[in-house]
This record gives structure tokens, sequence and C-alpha cells, in this order.
């Protein structure tokens, strides 16, 4: 208690004297502390403060504290040689700098030098393997020329038939008239091109008889005829029109004879001339029966046996078609094989056998033996038995609905008008002939009208009666298209037919499809047949094909073209040699004078015949059937072909079958002036260009300050009667070589594509060898044909915008494919590439080659082509589906096959699918 209130009164005790002591110790850490603080930091910045006041003086030499100069700091004596030894270091490493920086200068001046000898290198080999080939090949045709020691011939001097020739002996029996003893070859040289007159029937008296329409006819298509001529002193032949006669008219043989024998040059005997008698009904009349026709040749639908020539006389075909080109959109497609009858016969007999022997005729009386056998009656029972068998659907009618036609005695009237019939055919897979029962009628224009209907709508012809004599059979392989069965094995018909298995029948109706399109369908072709045929029998070689003169265009060259590094880069590639010698020209008329020929190129399965109906290209002497090619068995090696090698050997010589060969490039453009130079200048330096035909198919001529590029080569401006993209496969007269390189004015090729390309081509020169694929596809849903260009492993089509080609198809194209294939063409302004490819399929059966990777090929930066419109590929559908009712079936094939080589790049994108490649 005391030491409380102690502590309350401020009593001091020993507790709080150790509470004071506590308390002055903190107070001196506190003040140590602040004291050490203020030391620590004011007192350095006063320093400094001061410092640096004393050194702004005025005099330099008061400074004290402050920096001074480096040559002030010499004045230390290490100090100064450390200087010294720093300036020197300094000056050293300068001096060594400056020296490596023009070491490297140097370094690199000689590295330019090195690429610059090394490239000077390369094209110094260049040089030297290009003149050692050119050398070799001087050599090789020097040697050739000397082994051979034969000029090239040209075609000799015509000479000219003697006006008033002596004749020829007449044959013991007129009936045996055969060309050695009825036909005069002097008036028929091999070198005199086939001149044949015609006479103009309105001058003679039956001229005035004649049908309207089948005269009509005949003059329009002699006036077209390339062999006509109005020089009747030069002509190889004579051709006479006598039928056929209007109704009711009828021309006594008599008087039909003296008017023939009073033609102007009929020289005694006739001979040398033929005389037509076309047919428009089945029941014409056999107008030259018991005539005198002397050595003249017939030509006629309707023969008996007493008055047919073989090998001498012509056995035509009706002219159903007289006026009128047929409609192909009537005509029913190839496909389905099988139609809903096995096979159909409609008509009646007026007249029997038997009853006909009783007549009295002056052939029959001539006739030796007992009466042939009438096979009828037999036919008529198995027909009605195959047909109540149900095991096959036939149609067979042996008794007409309404009245029969005309007809001769023995044969079987038709029933019914040219429509119906033609009905009843679309239905039947082979139709039924039957052949007179007289044998001695070896032809009547009732059997002639009966296969042509069938030929037309696609039925294959079942002929009972091997004695008779089908249209040109002694050209035409009939067999390839119909089937002749002897009429005692008429019984064993039902069996044959139904062995016959569907690829057999789809090759026979596609070959009875030609043979009428080509040698029945109309005036023009049955002309030129009868034309063909004797000119064939005679030995005499077609004449060159009428090509399309082209009206240059004045243009003015001299522009230095420049090399385009993407287009004339080959990297190791070396191309061949350039050819130092002008344009060289495939040769002509080398093989138009014989056939023995080692090598053929029978690619034309569509053409059966021996005998060729349309001219010749100069390009191409040879048969459509036996299409073979100028230089693949010309008997001697082939320079840089045929001794081997591989690698840079191989690629220094152009190689194969033909020693010497170039090719045209033909572009078509339309007023694109600026894509067209830059197209031209990419082909300057290409190896084995020709020339380059440039087709401007614009009405508007090209600006005349335009500067065309100077390529090496001639560059012909054709210009064109209209606008139309059927003028790039116009046979054009400057196009001197047989390979064509058809190529869009906006394609960018390299010069190692084409030059591959060429090399393809020249092993496969019946097809279409290019770089753009395409493919047809079937629409199941829509039951049509589909243009596809996605990217794929199967193709059966190839572009025409870049693709090598044969100068004959370019005939076939213009002159001999139908045209309303063409029509079609000009009026979607699209699709002739289709239409090419179409073509060139339907005749070889084969599909075109791709070369390359190469999918698509136009320029950067270019303007739109007409590729690019929504409406192209509506169109192309169209046009793919128009030209197969046209031909009758799809005559694209399809394949895998793609050509690509080790010697040269083969650019396949990562993004794309990649195909097999077949080397």
């Amino acid at each position: 208690m005391t030491g409380y209130t102690m502590l309350r009164n401020g009593g001091v005790g020993n507790g709080g004297q150790t509470c004071m002591l506590r308390w002055s110790n903190r107070i001196r850490l506190t003040w140590l502390s602040f004291t050490l603080f203020i030391i620590l930091v004011f007192f350095p910045l006063i320093a400094h403060y001061y410092l640096t006041t004393l050194d702004e003086a005025d005099e330099a030499g008061k400074r004290i504290f402050g920096p001074r100069a480096g040559n002030e700091l010499c004045e230390v004596k290490h100090v100064l040689d450390l200087c010294r030894i720093r300036e020197s270091v300094s000056e050293e490493l300068l001096q060594l700098e400056a020296k490596r920086q023009e070491l490297n200068s140097e370094i690199a001046k000689l590295n330019l030098k090195i690429e610059a000898c090394k490239k000077s290198i390369e094209n110094a080999k260049q040089d030297l393997l290009q003149l050692k080939n050119v050398i070799s090949q001087t050599e090789h045709s020097y040697k050739e020329l000397m082994a051979q020691n034969q000029p090239k011939l040209s075609l000799p001097i015509r000479l000219l038939p003697e006006k008033d020739d002596a004749g020829l002996p007449p044959p013991k029996i007129l009936r045996g008239c055969r060309l050695h003893n009825c036909f005069d070859y002097s008036r028929c040289p091999l070198t005199s091109g086939f001149p044949v007159y015609v006479y103009d029937s309105d001058q003679f008296a039956f001229g005035s008889y004649l049908d309207p329409l089948v005269k009509q006819a005949f003059q329009a298509t002699a006036r077209a005829n390339v062999y006509v001529t109005e020089n009747a002193d030069i002509a190889c032949l004579y051709v006479i029109l006598v039928g056929e006669i209007q109704e009711p008219v009828v021309l006594r043989p008599a008087e039909l004879e003296k008017q023939l024998y009073s033609l102007p040059h009929w020289r005694t005997d006739g001979h040398n001339h033929v005389i037509i008698n076309l047919s428009r009904k089945s029941d014409t009349q056999n107008l030259l029966y018991n005539v005198s026709t002397g050595r003249a040749m017939v030509a006629q639908s309707t023969f008996y046996a007493a008055q047919y020539r073989p090998g001498f006389d012509l056995v035509v075909s009706p002219l159903v078609h007289a006026m009128s080109e047929p409609n192909f959109m009537e005509i029913p497609p190839q496909v389905p094989v099988k139609r809903k009858y096995l096979f159909t016969f409609q008509g009646e007999k007026i007249e029997s056998l038997r009853s006909s022997l009783q007549e009295a005729r002056s052939f029959e009386e001539e006739m030796e033996g007992d009466p042939p056998a009438d096979y009828d009656d037999r036919i008529i029972a198995t027909l009605k038995a195959v047909q109540d068998s149900k095991l096959d659907q036939v149609l067979v009618e042996f008794t007409c609905k309404n009245q029969p036609k005309p007809s001769l005695p023995t044969e079987w009237a038709l029933c019914g008008e040219r429509e119906d019939r033609l009905e009843l055919l679309k239905l039947s897979t082979f139709a039924l002939i039957i052949t007179p029962g007289d044998p001695r009628l070896v032809i009547s224009s009732g059997c002639a009208t009966r296969l042509f209907e069938a030929l037309e709508v696609g039925a294959v012809p079942v002929v009972l009666g091997e004695q008779v004599q089908l249209p040109y059979q002694d050209m035409l392989q009939w067999n390839e298209a119909a089937l002749v069965v002897p009429k005692p094995r008429v019984t064993e018909v039902h069996f044959l037919l139904r062995s016959l298995s569907d690829s057999d029948l789809l090759a026979m109706r596609r070959q009875g499809r030609f043979l009428w399109e080509t040698y029945f369908s109309t005036a023009d072709s049955i002309f030129n047949t009868v034309l063909a045929m004797i000119r064939t029998r005679i030995q005499i070689p077609a004449a060159p094909i009428r090509e399309e003169a082209a009206a240059e265009i004045p243009h003015r060259s001299g522009k230095a073209a420049g090399t385009d590094p993407n287009m004339a880069d080959n990297g190791d590639l070396d191309l061949g040699p350039v050819e130092t010698e002008p344009p060289y020209a495939s040769p002509k008329y080398l093989r138009n004078f014989t056939l023995t020929v080692t090598d053929f190129y029978r690619s034309w399965n569509s053409a059966p015949g021996p005998f060729h109906l349309f001219p010749h290209t100069p390009f191409d002497p040879v048969l459509p059937s036996e299409a073979k090619f100028l230089g693949s068995g010309t008997g001697f090696r082939p320079i840089g072909g045929g001794a081997g090698g591989s690698g840079k050997e191989f690629q220094a010589a152009l190689g194969g079958n033909v020693p010497r060969e170039q090719f045209t490039v033909v572009m078509l453009t339309y007023e694109r002036e600026e894509v067209l130079m830059n197209s031209l200048e990419r082909l300057n330096g290409l190896p084995y260009l020709n020339k380059v035909v440039v087709v401007w198919n614009s009405p508007k001529l090209p600006s005349e300050d335009l500067l065309w590029p100077d390529i090496g080569v001639p560059i012909m401006v054709v210009r064109t009667e209209k606008n139309s993209l059927n003028n790039r496969f116009l046979p054009w007269n400057e196009i001197e070589t047989e390979a064509i390189l058809s190529i869009d004015d906006d394609a960018h090729l390299r010069h190692d594509e084409i030059m591959f390309g060429f090399r393809v081509w020249r092993e496969a020169r019946d097809r279409i060898v290019g770089f753009p694929g395409r493919y047809h596809a079937w629409d199941i849903p829509h039951q049509s044909w589909l243009y596809n260009s996605n990217y794929s492993c199967e193709l059966s089509m190839v572009l025409t915008g870049a693709a090598f080609f044969h100068k004959y198809y370019a005939y076939l194209y213009s002159y001999v494919m139908p045209q309303a294939i063409r029509d079609m063409v000009d009026e979607y302004i699209n699709c002739e590439d289709i239409a090419m490819n179409f073509l060139v399929s339907h005749i070889t059966r084969k599909p075109p080659i791709k070369v390359t990777s190469r999918w698509t090929f136009r320029c950067p930066g270019c303007p739109q082509a007409l590729s690019h419109d929504d409406s192209h590929f509506h169109e192309r559908h169209k046009c793919i589906n128009f030209f197969v009712k046209v031909y009758g079936y799809m005559p694209l094939l399809y394949t895998q096959f793609r050509v690509d080589s080790v010697l040269f790049k083969t650019r396949l994108p990562h993004d794309k699918t990649k195909c097999f490649k077949f080397i």
C-alpha cells in the first residue's frame, strides 16, 4: 500500500529507476540514428555542390575537382603510355577493317567472274553439242541421198488423149465386159487427176422425162464435185443421167438406145461412159433392160443376172433423200442395243416364182437347167413358227394391211408408207430382208430400199439369199454391218440372231450407220461413191483436199521478241538442236501411186472399204480405212532416231520414225492484241516450229501501228469471213505440216512441255495429244450427259486450246462432219473442242492422250475469256447431249493413261489428287 501511494505521488523507488534507464537508452539510439542519417545523406550532397561550384571558376587553371581533358590526364607518365598504346591499336584496327572490306569486294567480283565463266562454258557446250548434231544430221542426209541416188520426182506433164481415138477391139460377148477389155486406160493416166465430164440431160430428149427432184439433185452435186470438168476433150470419164423417169411415161428400149448412141462422145461403143439410173421408188423401171449399152458402165439399183457385169457395172443405193439432208434428231440412238422386237418383217408377195416362170421373157429363154427352187413357203412357215413360240418377241406379217407398193415379179412388196415402216424398224433389233424368189434377179429397188431404211434407223439387216448383190459389194465389207444368210438356213436364223453378243450388235449397228451416212444418205454421197468406185478400180489416187484459201492481213513485224524466263527456262533439259535451215514442210505426193508400204496405222475402224470416198489431204494421201501417215515407213533409218541412247543423247535428237518434221501453231484470237503479242513472244526460240498461223476472228482489223514480234519463223495473220470458233479447225493452205498445235492466245506453256507433247504426238499421230484433260459423266437423276472439268485421274477429252492433232482432222471437221454440229458451235459460240474430240474418237475409237500433269494453262492477269461465263458449262452440257444424238451414240472413251517423261519437268501440285503416271 505504501509503495502504491508513493508511485501515485511521484515518489521514486527502485522500479522507477529501471524505467527511466530504459527510456533514456531509447532516446539516445534515436538521436544517434538520426545523426548518422544526416551525415550520410546531406554531407555528400553538400560536398558535391561545393566541389561543382569550385569547378565553375573562370580560369581553367583554378579547376581542382572537375573533369579534365584527355591530354591533361596524360601528364601522368604511366597514363601517357597507355594513351599511346590505345591510339596505336585504334589506327591498326582501322587499317585492318579497310583491308578486309577491300578483300571482300575483290572476292565478290571474282565470284561474279566465275559464274559468268561457268555460264559461258555451258553455253559453249550447248552450242558445240548443237553443232555436232547439225553436222551429224547433215552427214546422214548426205549419205542417204548418195545411197538412194534418186532425185525427188514431181508430177509429170499431163498427156492429153486424142480427140478421135481409134477405140478398142470389140469383145466377143458384150456381157463379158470387164475393165481390161472395155475401158480405155489411155484416157486416164495416173497423173490425170481423174477428170469427169457430166452431160447436161436437158439437151437430150429423155431429159424432159426425168424426175425433177432427181435431176435437180444430180446437177447440184455434179457442179460441186472436185473431179467434174467442163472440158470434154480431156475427160477420163463421161457420165449421163437417164433415170428415174416420171410416171406415167414409158421410154421404149429402142428409143433410149438410139439417144445414147447419139451422145457427142459416145464413140461408137460408149467406152469410158457411166449410165446412171437413180431410183426414188421401190418399183423404179429397169430402163436399161434389153438396151445395148456397149462398153458403157451401168449404175442402178435393179439388175438381172443376164445384164449385170461383175466388176464393171455398179449397184447403187436408192436416192431417198433427193434434195434434203437427213434429220439427225429423228434418227434413234444406237443404244440400248436390244430393242422391243428381236426381228421384224412386213411384206407381201404379189407373184410367186411359179407364175413368173410361166411368162415368156427373153432372159429366161437364155437360161439353162431346171427352174430354181422356191424357198418362200418354207421361210413363211419357219418365221411364223418362231413368232408363235413366244421365245422372243418378233413381228412378221406376210400380208399388207393396206394396198402393197408395186414391185417386180417374185419380189416382196413393201407395206405402208415410209414413216410407218421406219417407226417399226426403230423398235427392231434386226430387220429381215427376203430377196426375190427368182435368183436371176440379183438386186431390186425394193430390196435396196429395205436395206436403206434398216441402216438409217439402226436395225441390223439380215438378208436371206446369198445370191444378192448388195450396193458396192466388191468394195464394202458388208459382213461388218449386215448378216447374209442363205435361204436354206432359214431354220437356223433364230439361233444365229440370239447368239450375237451386245458388243457385236453395237459394232454392226455403228458400222451400218457409218455406211449409211457415207455412201447412201444423200445425192452427193451417192455420186461421190460412184466416182470413187471407178477411180479406185482403175487405180487413180484421190485428189488433194480442197484447202481453205487464207486471206492474209498485212502487218508490220520487226519488233525484237524477248524471252519469258518462265517459258524458255528448261533447267538441265536440252530440247534438241534448233533448226538452222528454213521452215521444212511435210513431204507431199510420196505415196499417192502405191499401196506397197510397210507401216499402216489402221485406226479408222469406221471405214471398212479399201477405197476412199473423199479426196485426200496432200499431207496424208491415204485411205480413210487404212490410215497411214506420211513418213512412217519411208524405208530408211530416221535421222536422230533408231540408234537408242538415253539422257542427253535422247534429248538432243527428235527421234521417232519420221526423219525430219516440224509443226505449225494455229492460234485463234479476238481483239486481244496485248495478250496475243505476249503469247507470240513466248514462242521465240521454240525448236521445230514451222510457222504461226494467227486466225483473226474479229471483223475489226488489227491496229495499223501494231508492231508484231520477230520470233524467227513466219507469222501469218489470216482474216476470216465471220466470227466463228469453227475457224480454228479450217484446213488453211498456209499450214504445210501434218502436225498442228492448236493453242489459245492466252495459253501459257513452257517450251519443254510443247516439245514433249510433240514427241508424244509423233508416236500417236492418229490421236489428239494435249495438256488440259476433261471428262464426261452420266447424270442419273436427269438421264443425260454432263461435262466435267474437275481434277480427275480419268479423262475422255483433251481441250484443243493446247493440243496437237493431224491436219487431216481439220479437213474432216470442216467438210465431212455433220453440218448440224458446226451450226450448234456457232449458235453457242462454244463447244468446238468437244466437237473435235467427238470426231476423232468416233473415227479412231480411241481416247485422247494427256501429257504432263498440267490441268490448266491460262495466263495470270489476262482478260477473262468465254469460259469464265456462268452459262459456259450449261452450254457444254447441252452440246454433249446434242452431239450424242447426231452420232447416235457416245463416241468418247475413258482413259486413265497419262504420258510423262523422266527427261522433262513434272510439277505435281501438292493439293491435287495424284494420278498414276505411265512412263
